[in-house]
């Protein structure tokens, strides 16, 4: 058996999120289906860097295969059969590399990044339609940014955890909370090397709560302290949220291997 890992991106609208539900469309299914077509009907699970929930989309997760070895197989070549076996599905491959067996797109990575986009406008939304947050309030993202200073670090963060979170701890060190605007989009970007279930999308449903004024921003380290859900602000939607990145060391995607070096 070879293993590959692949970096995968997706639309996460037609979707109940990346893991597979009976009766219901993941993103797990369709690459594990189209997974197996490459494999001539053999089952192929498939391991994630990080799940996503139904409507949140990627342009970076990480996951690794198993094919059986063929000597025929290189990276552009299972990019390219998964690609064509998971249309007209938006779901594709973007780079894919053997790696070792020892090499786990789960438990190997040290570092994850989402990002979430806030349009904020008043007219409604066209092209962007379930790919960012429509807030029409003025959102002032300076004090969003500074806000966002004060969950930095390590921190027991229950106040932004989602009631079913699974999750051993509630301790996770934030690494970094960026708030920048860019003329009517605000992008809130987060590092860490996990997150709790719902937690950026908690963190920013805060956040908003300071750019509209409802809150000052000391108020956010208040929510923090008191480790308490109650106590934070409301979930965002999950439409502007993106897994951007998950880090490895090394990174297999850096080495000579990977499909985007080969032109074939």
């Amino acid at each position: 058996m070879q293993r590959w890992a692949l970096r995968i991106e997706y639309d996460g609208r037609p979707f109940v999120g990346w893991q597979r539900q009976s009766g219901n469309l993941s993103v797990q299914q369709v690459l594990e289906d189209a997974a197996a077509r490459l494999a001539k009907g053999r089952t192929v699970p498939s391991v994630t860097a990080g799940r996503t929930d139904a409507g949140v989309h990627a342009t970076g997760q990480v996951v690794h295969l198993d094919f059986p070895s063929a000597t025929e197989l290189t990276g552009s070549k299972v990019r390219d059969a998964l690609n064509f076996h998971m249309k007209p599905y938006p779901v594709a491959i973007v780079d894919a590399v053997a790696v070792d067996h020892a090499w786990n797109a789960r438990f190997s990575a040290n570092r994850r990044s989402y990002r979430y986009r806030i349009l904020n406008r008043r007219g409604r939304l066209a092209l962007d339609e379930g790919r960012v947050w429509l807030v029409k309030r003025p959102l002032d993202a300076g004090a969003m940014a500074l806000a966002a200073q004060q969950l930095l670090g390590r921190h027991d963060f229950t106040s932004f955890r989602a009631s079913a979170c699974q999750a051993a701890s509630p301790l996770r060190t934030l690494d970094r909370l960026a708030v920048t605007r860019l003329d009517e989009e605000i992008v809130i970007e987060a590092d860490a090397r996990s997150f709790l279930h719902h937690q950026v999308r908690n963190m920013v449903g805060t956040l908003k709560l300071v750019g509209e004024g409802t809150w000052p921003p000391e108020r956010v380290g208040e929510a923090l302290r008191t480790c308490d859900r109650r106590a934070a602000g409301p979930t965002a939607p999950p439409d502007g949220l993106y897994l951007t990145a998950v880090g490895y060391d090394p990174d297999p995607f850096l080495s000579l291997n990977s499909c985007k070096n080969f032109r074939k």
